[in-house]
């Protein structure tokens, strides 16, 4: 079994086991050694044993370093190295063979199946032979219990590594739907709010174009330029999106109040060009991720304002707060039902800009608000944590 990553299976184990397993090797192997050479004293093959566990030892440890790269044939070949070593202490001294517990761990991380069922059975049934052989050949249950073992392990194993790659799935899902949230919520304050102002600007000026007065179609000429100056904007927005997605604007430590303001009131003067700013509180940096959220909100709310709610007056204000900035906008426009507009399914026709502001709000820790009467205009009040990372100088 291979990870996601092209890695070895055992980097999807929870690390506290894969760490148990390799203390638990450690542990077994030094104390066979132990026991061989307080039962056999310094006479005899001591030497090989010594020489055999610490070629074990380096090659286990070697094995470790290659389960954090991609797989490769070099793993493969230690392993063999490993279990050739271990063979051999299993013959001089039988009771090496309680190590073959976490090397049936290890031979189904290297070994994809069914190579590694082959292998662990081979391990258990050397296992087995050498218990019995321990036991004087009278306990047929040692020869036994190591097959059982390795076949409840092989399923432990085999349930823990679908969970952590089912896991593993999710989490990219997961990112995925975020990353299309994330590009959809840009477009729509971007492109389809701009192309939405150009429509608006464009239909005004097909009404007044075959007026006969001079006045009403200088109008009319004002409407086609404005629709210019939205396009070429929405223009100039796809080129920032595009190059955004592929390669993303490394985050700086904050940005100034006067950049801050600076982009919300240009976002809220794509869609209507008399739009006030008002600032209340001690200017102060926020971080990245604030300002652009407040920009698109903006941007967003004034667009939807000068679609449907057809204002005389449109004005927004930034308030400045000790740990947090907030946002207002407001119209004295048609205004609307907060509660139909919220249960609306978003669909062709619309629906998806409060969605798309409340998004932006929650992934930052932040609050909004709409407040709205049919009849006596609408405020959008957003509250973000200014962020951290800001910039001392940014005041």
């Amino acid at each position: 079994m291979r990870s996601a990553a092209g890695g070895l299976a055992w980097t999807l184990v929870p690390v506290s086991l894969t760490r148990g397993v390799h203390v638990a090797f450690a542990a077994l192997v030094v104390t066979s050694a132990l026991r061989y050479l307080t039962n056999h004293g310094p006479g005899g093959r001591w030497w090989l044993v010594v020489l055999l566990t610490l070629g074990v030892g380096a090659a286990y440890a070697v094995l470790v370093v290659l389960a954090r790269r991609p797989a490769t044939a070099a793993a493969h070949v230690v392993l063999g190295l490993l279990l050739a070593g271990w063979l051999v202490l299993v013959l001089v001294a039988p009771s090496f063979a309680w190590s073959a517990i976490p090397l049936f761990f290890v031979c189904r991380s290297l070994v994809p199946a069914p190579g590694a069922h082959v292998l662990v059975g081979a391990v258990a049934v050397v296992t087995g032979a050498a218990l019995w052989q321990l036991s004087g050949g009278t306990d047929w249950a040692a020869a036994v219990a190591p097959l059982v073992v390795a076949v409840l392990l092989s399923l432990a194993y085999d349930a823990i590594v679908r969970q952590a790659t089912e896991r593993v799935r999710l989490q990219r899902e997961v990112a995925v739907l975020a990353e299309r949230e994330r590009v959809a919520r840009e477009i729509h304050d971007t492109l389809a709010q701009s192309l939405s102002s150009a429509v608006l600007h464009l239909e005004a000026a097909d009404q007044r174009w075959d007026d006969p007065s001079g006045d009403t179609r200088d109008t009319a000429r004002d409407d086609v330029r404005q629709a210019a100056v939205v396009v070429r904007g929405a223009l100039g927005q796809t080129r920032e999106l595009v190059h955004d997605l592929v390669e993303p604007a490394v985050a700086r430590d904050g940005v100034a109040p006067a950049e801050l303001e600076a982009a919300v009131l240009s976002a809220a003067r794509r869609h209507v060009p008399d739009a006030e700013l008002t600032v209340v509180g001690e200017r102060t940096g926020v971080g990245p991720d604030v300002a652009h959220a407040l920009a698109r909100i903006a941007q967003s709310a004034v667009a939807n304002t000068r679609r449907h709610a057809g204002p005389a007056r449109l004005g927004l204000t930034i308030t400045y707060l000790p740990d947090a900035v907030a946002l207002d906008v407001f119209d004295d426009g048609r205004g609307f039902d907060v509660g139909a507009v919220a249960s609306r399914t978003v669909g062709a026709t619309g629906g998806f800009g409060l969605r798309a502001m409340r998004q932006r709000v929650e992934q930052l820790g932040g609050t909004i608000t709409v407040e709205s009467t049919p009849g006596e205009g609408t405020v959008v009040g957003v509250q973000l944590p200014a962020g951290a990372g800001r910039e001392e100088g940014a005041r």
